[in-house]
């Protein structure tokens, strides 16, 4: 069932609860409607700011916007955990399993890591998302607690101060190394890899990859332009599909603390992407190092 509400409260429809009017204007049940605001479905606008509605008690003023954006599929939907690997206060390290979202929706933020950050982290603090990988794609994010933090690490990304290393496994046997230079929606796209290993019986190369730019799914595109799709991509390629989804692997950041003002590396092992996600690698793959901060 999906449903969208968009209102203004009237002067007479003024001075009730949130959850009465939505009631009201809708007919969902108002446990439903409490379990909606608590996933982030439900949006206020009182002047100029707009915000989730997550109190169901709010008292409504005369003039203020209700957005409701019901899908019942979506908010059934339980997240897989992440875990916290590195908490150094001004920001954390985090491991994003596949199918979790960087940041929320119109629709809800309980799939998101921001908001799963801010509600088990202690103690308690904001967060604020610096970069994004995709949801299908599982690996290391970071997310900034403070406003000046987030300028910080944020500004360490634009200016490519932020290394990134991605383990993908791809259809084919891909050449030795390599460096795909291909344009992507009219932007320039560098993606530069090394391999790892082959399986002949599975026809299938593991390799480390690095890119030089962030375009949108630049590493699943330009190896499908490549002619080896990545195993398990729900959108581009064919001949690649997978029970265990998409093997594409945020797997290293490394970067100057803007805390500690030294460097700092974070790297997951294929132990840990074996024990913590569905990462089907290949026999006989190089390991990695556990994920940690340089000493």
């Amino acid at each position: 069932m999906k449903l969208h509400l968009d209102t203004r409260i009237a002067p007479n429809q003024a001075n009730q609860k949130a959850t009465d009017f939505i009631a009201t204007e809708t007919g969902l049940p108002k446990l439903r409607i409490k379990d909606a605001m608590a996933k982030g479905a439900v949006w206020l606008s009182r002047g100029r700011s707009r915000r989730r509605l997550r109190k169901a008690t709010e008292t409504l003023k005369g003039d203020d916007r209700i957005e409701l954006f019901y899908d019942a599929e979506l908010l059934a939907r339980k997240p897989t955990a992440p875990l916290c690997l590195v908490d150094a206060g001004g920001y954390s390290v985090w491991f994003k399993p596949a199918g979790l979202v960087a940041q929320g929706n119109d629709y809800s933020d309980h799939l998101a890591l921001t908001r799963i950050a801010e509600q088990t982290l202690t103690p308690p603090r904001p967060a604020l998302l610096v970069h994004r990988i995709d949801r299908e794609t599982a690996g290391l994010m970071l997310i900034a607690h403070k406003p000046g933090m987030a300028a910080a690490l944020s500004a360490l990304f634009s200016e490519r101060k932020i290394e990134k290393r991605y383990r993908a496994l791809v259809r084919g046997e891909v050449a030795a190394s390599g460096r795909i230079d291909a344009a992507l929606d009219g932007k320039p796209a560098i993606t530069r890899f090394t391999r790892i290993g082959y399986d002949a019986g599975l026809d299938r190369s593991l390799v480390e990859v690095a890119i030089d730019t962030g375009r949108t799914h630049q590493i699943r595109r330009h190896f499908e332009q490549l002619g080896h799709p990545l195993i398990g991509d729900p959108r581009y390629g064919q001949g690649n599909k997978n029970a265990d989804g998409l093997q594409l692997f945020a797997t290293l950041l490394k970067f100057t603390c803007p805390i500690r003002r030294q460097p700092v590396s974070f790297e997951l092992s294929e132990a840990f992407l074996r024990e913590h996600s569905r990462y089907s690698g290949l026999d006989g793959a190089t390991p990695g190092t556990e994920a940690r901060p340089d000493s």
